[in-house]
C-alpha cells in the first residue's frame, strides 16, 4: 500500500495536514506514506515518525508548466494506491489526475470533481474545539474507512536540538528561570498584521504584568518593520526586549520557542508551530480571517481574539469578504477590547 498526501504552500497548512499521517499509520501500519509539500515548509514536519518520504513542489514547478508536468509524471511513476489532495488547487489537480491511483480524494469544487473519486464538502461550522481546519481534514479520511475525531499537529524536535536551543539562549544571557515570551510582531502580510502602535501597547502590557524577557519573531527582510514596533514601545519595555536574538533557521526558531513560556501576537505560522510544541499561545486574528477555521484546540492555554468577538455588528457577511477593508477594521480592534483577556492569560 502506497499513499500520497498533497499539501502545498504555507507552513501552517503543511503542519496541520500532517495530522493525516498519524491516522493513516494507525489504519495502515505497513503502508508507505509520502508527503508532497513546498520545500521551505519541510522543517515543521522534519522527523515526523509517521511520514516515510517527502516530495518537494519546487519553485520551478510553481512557475513553469513544463516543470509542473515533469513533477506530475514523476508522481505517476511511483504508483500510489491512494492520493489525498488537501491543497485542491489546479497544480495538485494535475498531479492527482496524472497519478495511477485507484482512490483519489479531495474537497468538493465544481470544476475539479472529475479528477477525484471522492469529493468531500467542507463543513462551515463546528462546535468542536479542534477547529474547522482539523475537522475538514479528518473528513478526507472517511472514504477509506478512517473515522477519527481528533488529532493534534505535532512538531518533533530532537534532544540535541532542544539542548542546543537552551545553550544558545543561555549564551545570550537569557535567564530561563524568568518568564520568556516570543512575540509574533508581524503577520505574513500587511493585512494580517496588527497595527504597530497597538502591538507596542500589547508588549508594554506584557512587560508591565510579568517583567518578562521579550523575543521578537521576524525574518531578516522584516527587520525594519520590527524595529518600528520596538521604537513605539515604552522605555521600560525596551529594556526587556532582546531584539537581535533569533534562530538562523526555522528549526533553530523551533528549538528556541520550545523554551518560551508563551507565544503571543499575530495569528499565523508561529502560533500554529507553538501549539504543535505544546507552548501556550495568545493569538490576535486579522479582521478578515475566519477564526472558526484556525482556532485549533482553543482552551485556557491557547487563547485567541478577533474583532468579531467584540463588535459582531460590523460583520454582515463572511470574514473573507472584508479582506480589502482589513486596514480600517484593524483600527477598530483596539487593545483595550481584549487587554483583560490578555492579563488573565498572563496570570496563568
Amino acid at each position: 500500500m502506497k499513499i500520497l498526501v498533497i499539501q502545498q504552500k504555507m507552513i501552517g497548512d503543511v503542519l496541520t495536514s500532517s495530522i493525516l499521517f498519524e491516522a493513516l499509520r494507525q489504519k495502515y501500519p505497513n503502508a508507505q506514506l509520502d508527503y508532497l509539500i513546498n520545500e521551505h515548509t519541510h522543517p515543521v514536519v522534519e522527523n515526523n515518525p509517521f511520514i516515510d518520504n517527502f516530495i518537494f513542489f519546487t519553485k520551478e514547478a510553481e512557475s513553469s508548466k513544463s516543470a509542473l508536468l515533469k513533477l506530475a509524471k514523476s508522481v505517476r511513476k511511483r504508483n500510489y494506491d491512494i492520493v489525498i489532495d488537501v491543497y485542491s488547487k489546479l497544480s495538485s489537480n494535475l498531479i492527482t489526475a496524472f497519478s495511477k491511483s485507484k482512490i483519489k480524494i479531495s474537497y468538493y469544487k465544481h470544476y475539479s470533481t472529475l479528477f477525484y473519486h471522492h469529493n468531500i464538502k467542507r463543513q462551515q461550522s463546528t462546535d468542536e474545539k479542534i477547529g474547522l481546519a482539523i475537522t475538514n481534514r479528518l473528513q478526507l479520511l472517511h472514504p477509506i474507512g478512517i473515522e477519527i475525531k481528533s488529532v493534534k499537529p505535532k512538531i518533533y524536535l530532537t534532544n540535541n536540538e532542544i539542548s542546543n536551543g537552551k545553550q544558545f539562549l543561555e549564551k545570550e544571557n537569557i535567564d530561563l528561570n524568568k518568564p520568556l515570551f516570543m512575540i509574533g510582531v508581524l503577520g505574513s502580510s500587511d493585512n494580517k498584521t496588527y497595527p504597530f502602535p497597538f502591538m507596542a501597547k500589547i508588549i508594554d502590557t506584557i512587560v508591565e504584568k510579568t517583567k518578562g524577557q521579550i523575543l521578537f519573531n521576524y525574518i531578516p527582510k522584516q527587520e525594519a518593520q520590527a524595529k518600528a514596533i520596538y521604537k513605539l514601545c515604552n522605555k521600560t519595555s525596551k529594556k526587556h526586549i532582546l531584539f537581535n536574538i533569533f534562530g538562523k533557521s526555522l528549526r533553530d526558531f523551533l528549538a528556541i520557542t520550545h523554551h518560551c513560556n508563551a507565544v503571543i501576537g499575530n495569528e499565523g505560522g508561529a502560533i500554529n508551530m507553538a501549539k504543535a510544541l505544546n507552548i501556550k499561545t495568545f493569538a490576535i486574528y486579522s479582521p478578515w480571517i475566519d477564526k472558526a477555521s484556525w482556532n485549533l484546540f482553543e482552551d485556557d492555554n491557547n487563547v485567541s481574539v478577533h474583532l468579531k468577538d467584540y463588535k459582531p455588528e460590523l460583520y454582515t457577511k463572511p470574514e473573507k469578504k472584508y479582506k480589502k477593508e482589513s486596514s480600517a477594521l484593524y483600527q477598530k480592534f483596539t487593545p483595550d477590547l481584549f487587554v483583560d483577556k490578555l492579563e488573565v492569560f498572563l496570570n496563568s
